[in-house]
């Protein structure tokens, strides 16, 4: 309470004071809250309060900070703390963007926690997800038919529209994307919708566009955050409130992508036939003018045979549904007439006057995002990225802008508010701060201040060890079955030597489940239960059964990043194959084409990456032990990569073998075997 007490009166004065009496007063601030830390029942860690300070300058020198934050050091707690000073004394919310909805709640409740030991007897906050993870009634309404002869898919509309569930959250066990695509909000209505009352999607999106003076904290996935900035930049209102003290990013290490996706048209052949019929419809509403029927029977006969040479090119390029694939060169479509009728039916929606101004917007919106289409698949755009791919089994064409780090560059870093990204995962190797977060400030067009890195407390050196395969061969997709094989077999081996207590991270699907059926065919020959992910966003229920069962968890995607798995549950964590990104991908191969040296500027950087965010998730505590296990013998020595030191010095395991009976001796010395 004293600190609030001296808060408020800060606040009060704050006005009046020049710069570095405000710095003064909130590092004092900084100090006297870590002072209390053990009446608070809480344990200052290393390097937290440093972060603490690095925010805090940043914020008074209105100056943007990259600062690595180690596993172990109290990110949130580092964060959090200023920013419960600065909105106190700056009376305006404070913006925190993260890349995942499971990083968001946990946010959220470490703000509710810290802000309550400090005094705060309220702290306005609010947690804005995507979309997609609200259920929508009016959708619900329409699906729902008591006779319908699809019983699941009725119950669960029904169950929406009883506001048994409102979000994804809400479903115990999980549900399938395909499932949850019929029932989730798409194309919201807004204002004109009568279920928005009793709507969390409608309630979040009004708080989180609140007046300043109406909320403290706005905690939103990275998508949000950059939608509401690509909204500004074009000159309509935003998503997330104007006037915010500072901004945080957490996780930043996923920013450019999450920037790519936001970026990314997608369009599928169902998809454009829809913006097409209702095009029409809106435009035949005011005039019978029988050429819009020419017009739209035309495009879409020209639009089936896109999709149609699409298909052959999946057909025969891709080798799994996940696959980006490059689009061939277009036979006999005629973009040039194609062009010049959607510019037209375009340039009438433009003029187009109604009561439903939002729904003509919406189409005039998805008939430009046709027209770009269209010039890019003609190669008269080349600004943008294109490919193929299968999604939810749909064939679809996506289009990107080749450079994001422009858009970032004055849409974020444009000094108006500063602006702190961090991570435990940000950089490279080199002698100068400014080399290390190199790869990242290429990457986002990043302008501002490079924070000293805060290394991890937790003791590497004694309570982990680090373990290199040399005896799998070097993979190759046309032979993948040798490398599987052998990979297979050296992971039971690996499991039987913690006795399960493994999380297996692929980075390929299509491993996962063949060693997967490998596992269940296998099955009575192994002591431990076997475990897969789930199909979904939330991979608690999973997760609980792997720690009651201490078996094995084979898992891609989300769990090399954001899983905390703590205690003796998870002693070894296995890297099936060392993260590189596919080199065939539209988006890497672009970004290699603008490189000297594309392999080290921009693969084994981008592998670093995700490879310390996976192996992060081994030591969670002070006390945790483990073993990192690598079966790709690209790393080991007698492989002879120029990348083998890069790694080896960029992962904080100081003890490393490629001796076998060297890594069971330290597993039975640190009583890692039950």
């Amino acid at each position: 309470m004293i600190v609030l007490n001296w808060l408020n009166e800060l606040s009060k004065s704050q006005k009046r004071k020049p710069k570095k009496e405000l710095e003064r007063s909130l590092v004092e601030g900084i100090f006297r809250v870590y002072d209390r830390f053990p009446r608070m029942g809480l344990r200052e860690r290393i390097g937290q309060q440093d972060m603490s300070l690095d925010i805090t300058d940043a914020y008074v020198n209105g100056r943007n900070a990259m600062i690595e934050a180690g596993v172990g050091i109290g990110k949130s707690f580092g964060y959090l703390i200023p920013s419960l000073l600065i909105n106190q004394v700056s009376q305006q919310p404070i913006i925190i963007a993260t890349s995942s909805i499971q990083l968001s709640e946990q946010i959220h409740k470490d703000l509710r926690v810290i802000g309550s030991r400090l005094g705060f007897t309220t702290v306005r906050s609010v947690i804005g997800k995507g979309m997609g993870q609200y259920a929508c009634r009016n959708r619900a309404a329409e699906l729902f038919k008591p006779d319908d002869p699809n019983p699941p898919l009725s119950t669960l509309a029904q169950r929406v529209i009883n506001y048994e569930i409102d979000e994804r959250a809400d479903i115990q066990g999980g549900i399938s994307d395909t499932e949850w695509s019929n029932v989730s909000v798409n194309d919201c209505q807004f204002e004109r919708c009568h279920h928005k009352n009793g709507c969390l999607f409608y309630q979040m999106r009004a708080k989180i566009n609140a007046r300043p003076s109406e909320i403290d904290f706005i905690i939103v996935n990275q998508d949000l955050l950059i939608r509401d900035l690509m909204k500004k930049k074009e000159g309509t209102r935003g998503i997330i409130t104007e006037r915010s003290a500072l901004i945080i990013i957490d996780e930043a290490h996923n920013l450019e992508a999450k920037v790519r996706d936001a970026r990314t048209l997608e369009f599928t052949l169902r998809g454009i036939c829809r913006t097409l019929d209702n095009t029409v419809q809106l435009l035949m509403k005011q005039s019978m003018d029988k050429t819009l029927l020419s017009q739209y029977k035309f495009i879409k006969r020209c639009t089936q045979h896109i999709f149609k040479q699409i298909d052959a090119d999946l057909l025969r390029e891709a080798k799994q549904d996940s696959d980006r694939i490059k689009i061939s060169e277009m036979q006999g479509i005629p973009f040039r007439q194609i062009s010049q009728n959607l510019k037209d039916l375009s340039l009438r929606l433009s003029v187009l006057t109604s009561r439903n101004e939002r729904e003509i917007d919406e189409v005039y919106e998805a008939m430009n995002g046709l027209i770009s289409l269209m010039d890019v698949l003609a190669n008269t755009d080349d600004n943008h990225l294109s490919w193929a791919s299968r999604t939810l089994r749909a064939t679809t064409i996506s289009i990107c802008p080749k450079d994001i780090s422009q858009f970032l560059k004055h849409t974020l870093f444009n000094g108006k508010t500063s602006v702190i990204l961090t991570s435990a995962t940000m950089c490279q190797g080199g002698e100068t701060l400014e080399e290390q977060y190199s790869y990242l400030t290429q990457s986002l067009g990043y302008r501002g201040d490079y924070m000293d890195r805060k290394p991890s407390p937790f003791d590497y050196t004694n309570h982990a060890m680090m373990y290199i395969s040399n005896k799998v061969p070097t993979y190759h997709y046309d032979h993948r079955e040798l490398y599987l094989e052998a990979a297979y077999h050296e992971m039971i081996q690996l499991c039987n030597l913690t006795q399960g207590r493994t999380l297996v991270l692929f980075s390929a699907k299509e491993d996962m489940k063949y060693i997967h059926q490998k596992l269940i065919s296998d099955k009575g020959k192994y002591p431990w239960a076997v475990h897969v992910q789930k199909e979904g966003s939330s991979q608690d229920g999973v997760i609980a059964e792997f720690r009651r069962s201490k078996g094995v968890l084979l898992s891609t995607g989300v769990f090399w990043e954001g899983v905390n798995i703590e205690g003796p549950d998870l002693s070894q964590v296995i890297v099936f194959r060392l993260p590189f990104p596919v080199p065939s991908d539209p988006i890497y191969e672009y970004k290699a084409t603008v490189s000297d040296n594309s392999f080290m500027d921009v693969f084994v950087p981008d592998m670093l990456l995700r490879l310390r965010q996976g192996t992060g998730r081994l030591i969670r505590s002070e006390t945790d032990l483990g073993v990192l296990s690598i079966l790709d013998s690209r790393l080991s020595e007698a492989a002879r990569k120029n990348y083998r030191e890069q790694v080896l010095e960029t992962l904080p395991f100081k003890k490393v073998t490629e001796d076998f009976s060297i890594l069971k001796k330290f597993v039975h010395e640190k009583g890692i075997q039950r």
